[in-house]
């Protein structure tokens, strides 16, 4: 029962993590959105990439359940969330330095 569970929330964790390329898309189909709907869509991407890397920590912490699955979403949503981090920083960058 504990590994069927942890299995669900290992899938559930790599789905949430690929979330973001979502993003693009408009980008790809040319679709402009509204300033309101960008700044939505950017929260989500980033409560997407922190709960994938809760949940991927989590089933990565117990060996029973370690797989490919989790590694890789591991690696995916920390790999995105260095990227928030940065675009972050030079969002703070540019903003003070002007």
């Amino acid at each position: 029962m504990e590994k069927k569970k942890l299995q669900n929330i290992s899938i559930a964790a790599l789905m949430i993590s690929l979330l973001p390329f979502v993003t693009l898309i408009p980008v790809f189909l040319q679709i402009v959105l509204s300033d309101g709907l960008r700044t939505v869509w950017g929260g989500v991407n980033i409560a997407c990439v922190i709960t994938g890397l809760c949940l991927s920590i989590i089933c990565v912490k117990n060996n029973k359940s370690r797989s490919l699955i989790n590694i890789v979403s591991t690696i995916i949503s920390a790999l995105l969330l260095i990227l928030v981090i940065g675009i972050i920083i030079l969002a703070l960058l540019l903003t003070f330095l002007q």
